[in-house]
C-alpha cells in the first residue's frame, strides 16, 4: 500500500483495531469482529502469537481490511512482517534506520513518538504520520490540540488512553486517526468470546466518528 493510499485510508476510517493476543486462534476472531461491526484497518502486535502467520491469513480472509502490524523494534522483525504481507507498521520509537527503510520501499511506517522534537524528527526522517503515545499520559485531546499551532502540518495517530467516549475528541483537536486496543476488546468479552458484543463497540465507534 502506497503512502498516500494509506492516508486516504485514515482519512476516510479514522481509527485503528490494535490487536495484542496470546493466542492465534482469538486473534483471528478479534479481527473478524471489528471488520464485521464495520472497521477496515486493523494491526496484528507483533508480539502476538504468530503474528506473521495471522497476518498471512487475514490478508486473505478480510480482503476489504488494510491489514498491518505494530511494536516493531528491528530491521529483521519489519522484513519477517513485510514478507508476511503487512500494509503498514507502527513502532514505538523512531528509529531513522527502519523509517528511510520503509519510506524507500513506499510502505506507510508509523514510528511512535511523544515530544516536538521526537515527533519532528520522526518526520523529517520520512514517516508517513506520527505516533503519539501515550497521549492521554500527558494532556490527552488537549497536548494533541496544542501540538497544531507548530506542527499542524505533521499526521498524528494518538494512542495510549483513547476510548470510545473520548475518540472524536482526539479527531476534533487535529489527529488524522486514533488507535484504540482494549477499549475495543475487553478482557471479559474476549474471554467470554462474545464477538458480538465487540462487533458493536466497533460499529458504535465508526458511528461516533463519521
Amino acid at each position: 500500500m502506497s503512502r498516500q493510499a494509506w492516508l486516504s485510508q485514515l482519512e476516510q476510517n479514522r481509527a485503528i483495531a490494535v490487536i495484542r493476543t496470546t493466542e492465534i486462534s482469538l486473534g483471528r476472531k478479534m479481527a473478524f469482529a471489528v471488520a464485521f461491526g464495520g472497521m477496515r484497518l486493523i494491526e496484528i502486535t507483533w508480539s502476538s502469537d504468530r503474528a506473521a502467520e495471522l497476518i498471512s491469513q487475514l490478508r486473505t480472509e478480510l480482503p476489504t481490511c488494510i491489514i498491518g502490524t505494530g511494536t516493531i523494534f528491528n530491521m529483521q522483525q519489519m522484513q519477517e512482517a513485510i514478507k508476511a504481507g503487512a500494509q503498514f507498521i507502527f513502532t514505538p520509537h523512531v528509529d531513522q534506520a527502519l523509517i528511510q527503510a520503509a519510506a524507500s520501499l513506499d510502505l506507510p511506517i508509523i514510528p511512535g513518538a511523544l515530544s516536538p522534537t521526537e515527533i519532528v524528527t520522526a518526520w523529517a526522517s520520512g514517516a508517513t504520520c506520527v505516533k503519539v503515545f501515550p497521549a492521554q499520559a500527558v494532556g490527552g485531546a488537549n497536548y494533541i490540540k496544542s501540538l497544531q499551532g507548530p506542527i499542524g502540518h505533521i499526521p498524528l495517530i494518538p494512542t495510549g488512553g483513547v476510548t470510545l467516549e473520548n475518540a472524536k475528541e482526539f479527531l476534533n483537536a487535529g489527529a488524522i486517526a486514533v488507535g484504540l486496543g482494549g477499549e475495543l476488546f475487553p478482557k471479559k468479552l474476549v474471554e467470554l468470546e462474545d464477538w458480538e458484543a465487540i462487533a458493536k463497540l466497533a460499529t458504535n465507534l465508526c458511528q461516533q466518528l463519521i
